[in-house]
């Protein structure tokens, strides 16, 4: 797979001492592209509408629970950075580690349980965006607007990025995997989601049962777990994702000049594992660490690392600029 670049990447401050601050956006607005259609895509809508309404149920008081709401913050990183950002990002779209087969069909599953696809059309997505970053063609640039960036994009029909064609022309290396092209060929990756959904529930209700509670207090501290470990926390994983894809692209500061507008995200990165150093990440785009600076924490690559140090993961690329040393 070919990934664009755009002009030499270039550190914007000798010696790394400060970056410049964010350079003003074009006055400009692109169009959508061409292949997106006005026709709703109710693969995503529907999912995303519903679990959205479900995870109002937050606001309940009777289901509140305080282990609900460390297993929803713990699962957005969890869930989100080993799932997304490891697996599916890093180590499946821009190959920058290679793991066990065992290992990485254990991370696709953990991030099927964030319900954003399976990994043919989650890495598709992302190749297209590297090669047409910010263009007409880039699936989510927020030079169309921030609800497109963030959203909009998966909320209407776009065979550029959907489909077997486009699989086969942008993730065909997934597809040689039969587990990934029966995710893409059946509903598979639903029943996972669901299946983990009633585990949490299940596993609730049972350790209030054992610990002596009465059936409907037990019904209601599963029902906790669902809401708050399940739905809400998907749902905060969902817009910490969609932020790479708005956020990242409007706000922060620049390392490099890379011929498009990603841009170093604080807030993103803390919420993300280290995605939001985006700058970063398109200048180098196949390095497994998106730290270049000694500020830019990024827990992503120190799980990675450990998985090297314990010979679960092979084939790491570091940063360019360390390579060249």
């Amino acid at each position: 797979m070919r990934f664009r670049r755009g002009p030499q990447a270039v550190l914007t401050s000798a010696g790394g001492a400060l970056a410049k601050p964010a350079l003003a956006l074009p006055a400009g607005r692109l169009r959508r592209p061409v292949a997106s259609s006005r026709k709703i895509a109710w693969r995503y809508a529907a999912p995303i509408a519903t679990v959205h309404a479900l995870a109002l149920l937050a606001l309940v008081p009777a289901l509140f629970s305080w282990t609900g709401v460390v297993l929803c913050v713990a699962g957005v990183y969890a869930y989100g950075g080993v799932g997304i950002n490891l697996c599916y990002h890093r180590m499946l779209t821009h190959r920058s580690l290679k793991c066990p087969g065992w290992l990485e069909r254990c991370m696709v599953g953990v991030a099927l349980c964030c319900l954003q696809d399976g990994p043919a059309s989650w890495v598709a997505a992302h190749r297209l965006h590297h090669r047409d970053a910010d263009e007409e063609d880039d699936p989510h640039t927020p030079l169309v607007s921030f609800y497109w960036s963030h959203v909009g994009w998966l909320l209407v029909r776009n065979p550029a990025i959907r489909g077997l064609s486009a699989y086969d022309r942008f993730a065909r290396d997934i597809l040689q995997t039969p587990f990934y092209m029966r995710l893409e060929r059946t509903l598979l990756s639903i029943w996972i989601y669901l299946a983990h959904a009633v585990a949490y529930f299940a596993a609730g209700t049972a350790a209030a049962l054992l610990l002596g509670e009465n059936p409907r207090a037990a019904l209601t501290f599963g029902l906790s777990l669902l809401v708050w470990g399940v739905f809400l926390r998907t749902v905060a994983v969902w817009h910490i994702t969609w932020s790479v894809n708005s956020l990242t692209h409007l706000f922060g500061y620049r390392n490099y000049e890379t011929g498009e507008h990603s841009r170093n995200n604080w807030l993103v990165a803390v919420l993300s594992n280290g995605e939001g150093w985006h700058n970063n990440h398109h200048a180098d785009p196949a390095s497994a660490s998106n730290s270049h600076r000694w500020w830019e924490v990024d827990p992503i690559f120190w799980m990675v690392v450990l998985l090297e140090r314990l010979g679960l993961a092979t084939e790491v690329i570091r940063p360019r600029h360390l390579r060249r040393e």
